[in-house]
């Protein structure tokens, strides 16, 4: 953890919702003149998308699980390294990994590739990271203690199986029947790997729908926010004003001491009247050590 370059890192699997998240993030940013430097998760796999299918490919003739959920196929070792470097100045490198044509048309690359590296802006406020890693902790690599603000986003299985395979499906060109196979190919690293994070982080939001959702596979349609609710849990519930968030969000209420359920159309003002001040309690801490 640092005080005065402070490290953010919203963590959840592939379809889980992060990037909604980020974009409250975003919106915080802007509205309280924070400057960001954004690192992408996806930046930080080992292998672009031709070698990953053929790692893949072999991984299955093999009987082995090859997924980008684990160890062998990311580069958690660099990840820690861009945190330790932020935290000591303020800096650290940063990539893309291009998932589309028009992701890539900028950089005249393919899709499937990364860009080059680059150094981080100078003079930014703090460090924000979103993706599938971002409170990793095994025996060689420990992202946990370099952030000083840990997000987890878990929908319930379920509902995250239906996100990943409507935006898999209808976005990135894959059949139903791959998509399948990538969910259970995962699940060993999904077990092991991103389920532990949820553990570490400071706060989950987990949407949970109130329509069924028992067969993933044959869903029509993403259950909508106003069919949710979302359960957000505190790991330290001490400073944390429910009777306030209580007011302010309307049918929200506590279902145990560290946890306040709200409606699901309600979950961006509740990241908003949450979040912010943590944000900014962060920023009072990094300009009182700048001075």
């Amino acid at each position: 953890m640092s005080r005065k370059h402070p490290i953010i890192a919203v963590t959840g699997s592939s379809g889980a919702g992060t990037t909604t998240v980020k974009r409250v993030f975003e919106n915080i940013f802007r509205r309280e003149g924070i400057a960001a430097a954004v690192i992408e998760g996806d930046a930080f796999h080992r292998y672009e998308r031709k070698e990953m299918k053929e790692r893949i490919a072999a991984g299955d003739r093999e009987g082995t699980h090859v997924s980008h959920f684990g160890p062998d196929t990311n580069e958690w070792g660099m990840l820690e390294q861009q945190f330790r470097a932020y935290g000591e100045s303020g800096r650290c490198k940063l990539r893309y990994y291009l998932h589309s044509d028009e992701e890539a048309a900028p950089f005249k690359q393919v899709p499937g590739t990364f860009t080059p590296w680059v150094d981080t802006a100078a003079d930014t406020d703090c460090l924000f990271y979103e993706g599938l890693h971002g409170c990793v902790k095994t025996e060689d690599v420990d992202l946990v203690r370099h952030a000083d603000l840990k997000i987890g986003v878990v929908p319930i299985i379920n509902l995250e199986w239906i996100q990943k395979i409507h935006r898999d499906t209808r976005e990135r060109g894959y059949s139903t029947a791959a998509v399948s196979d990538t969910i259970l190919r995962r699940m060993h690293d999904y077990v092991h790997y991103i389920v532990p994070q949820f553990g570490e982080t400071d706060i989950n939001f987990q949407r949970v729908p109130v329509v069924d959702t028992s067969n993933p596979f044959i869903a029509r349609d993403i259950p909508t926010a106003g069919e949710s609710l979302t359960v957000i849990r505190f790991k330290n519930p001490r400073g944390i004003d429910f009777p306030y968030l209580l007011s302010m969000i309307g049918d929200s209420f506590m279902s145990r001491a560290n946890t306040i359920v709200v409606p699901g159309g309600k979950m961006d003002l509740a990241m908003q009247l949450i979040l912010t001040p943590m944000i900014m309690r962060l920023m009072d801490i990094r300009r009182a050590q700048m001075r």
